[in-house]
């Protein structure tokens, strides 16, 4: 028997706002730096609402290619619900495109790879879907309009 992989659906998209990014410093991992999350629109089938100010992303430049992403905020639903999020993942591209990136040049999603895991929790009853699914997230940078935008997909 051939296994069948999961499916995925597209459950909604995060248009994060950001401001500069901090540099903290060389980490134990690699220089390390703070983007504070300014706010932002979640737009989907599944769920809509805003982001609330006030998160950010520590991000770990691992190598010249690799930087780990470790963002944490708010979502909150157009009910009122309030949903946290960590979304872990990875920024990989070759260093001539990071640095168009990090310069708010706009670049091609097709030049990187930027995925995440995202988790969620809540006690809002009607989202806590959210809390027993699986998703995977699809970044891109849009550098020039200082946002992140990432796309989640549950795992079906």
């Amino acid at each position: 028997m051939t296994p069948r992989p999961p499916a995925l659906e597209f459950a909604f998209e995060a248009k994060v706002e950001c401001a500069a990014p901090e540099a903290i410093g060389d980490g134990s991992r690699g220089p390390l730096s703070f983007v504070p999350i300014t706010g932002g629109v979640v737009e989907g089938p599944l769920l809509n609402g805003t982001v609330v100010p006030g998160g950010g992303d520590w991000a770990v430049e691992r190598d010249e290619r690799v930087t780990d992403v470790n963002a944490r905020y708010l979502i909150r639903a157009d009910d009122g619900a309030l949903i946290d999020i960590t979304n872990r993942g990875h920024f990989v591209a070759d260093p001539a495109v990071a640095r168009r990136a990090e310069a708010r040049e706009p670049v091609d999603p097709g030049e990187y790879y930027f995925r995440t895991s995202p988790e969620f929790r809540t006690d809002a009853a009607e989202h806590a879907w959210l809390t027993r699914t699986v998703f995977v997230g699809e970044a891109r940078d849009e550098a020039e309009t200082g946002r992140i935008c990432i796309r989640f997909f549950a795992v079906r």
